[in-house]
């Protein structure tokens, strides 16, 4: 019985938190759509955070992008060429690589890098009564900062991921034009030829998906720290297993929607 009480007890926990999340990212999304949303002080925040979260890392993320782009697309033509199956090159980069590949390599970076420095902000401001303090000045938490956090995302998410796959097509086109004497006429054409609108709305939806729950998932956990130091890893911890956790969801969900 102990045993059962205690799956029992951590099912409930799970299922509790699941629901505390999807209630506070409705919140969070109905907060975007609001003009009073927008004040000064948070177009400011904004700003920084996209500074910080897109523009810094992009000598970095172009380096991984070009060796990782470089490296997948070279398999990728190898196989392609031995197996006798050029004809579906056009496919395989926006249906596979533009479509699926970019925006998952895009949003794990993205994660490694911001989402754990955003769970710890917040942990960090929680135990230091920081947050208490926004609160007894009358300063809108969610406004102030969940919202600028939570946009920072979704834009980032959406043009490193544009950019990543800009970076793959060129690869793309260079690797064609060695191993196929493929002229960039052709490839574009090909490219063309093999693009379906809905597959790329659905991409873009998928990166905006992927970029509100990895730093809204952070944020939350951050929030729920105690004042207790000793709390902050633990938060940090559960926060990343929850983002991963999401991430792997919303492929599946974006795999069974395209099947759909």
């Amino acid at each position: 019985m102990s045993l059962f009480e205690k799956l029992g007890n951590q099912v409930i926990r799970m299922i509790s938190g699941f629901a505390g999340t999807i209630a506070f990212s409705g919140k969070v999304f109905l907060r975007i759509f609001q003009r009073k949303t927008y004040s000064s002080a948070m177009r400011e925040v904004l700003v920084n955070q996209i500074y910080f979260t897109a523009v810094q890392i992009l000598p970095l993320f172009l380096l991984v992008s070009i060796l990782f782009g470089s490296l997948f697309i070279g398999i990728v033509f190898s196989l392609l060429k031995e197996l006798g199956l050029t004809q579906f090159i056009g496919h395989i980069l926006m249906g596979l690589i533009v479509t699926e590949l970019s925006p998952f390599l895009t949003v794990l970076l993205i994660t490694l890098r911001s989402s754990a420095a955003i769970n710890t902000e917040m942990a960090v401001m929680k135990v230091n009564r920081e947050i208490r303090t926004l609160e007894i000045f009358r300063i809108d938490i969610i406004d102030y900062l969940v919202m600028p956090r939570i946009i920072n995302g979704i834009i980032s998410i959406v043009l490193l991921s544009s950019l990543f796959s800009i970076v793959l097509l060129a690869s793309g086109n260079l690797f064609s034009r060695v191993m196929f004497g493929m002229s960039t006429d052709v490839y574009s054409n090909l490219l063309l030829n093999s693009t379906d609108f809905s597959d790329i709305v659905i991409a873009l939806l998928k990166c905006a998906v992927y970029g509100f729950f990895i730093t809204l998932i952070p944020i939350r956990f951050g929030l729920r720290a105690s004042r207790e130091l000793t709390s902050i890893p633990v938060v940090v911890s559960q926060g990343m297993v929850n983002v991963f956790a999401a991430i792997l969801m919303i492929e599946v969900l974006s795999l069974l929607t395209k099947l759909l």
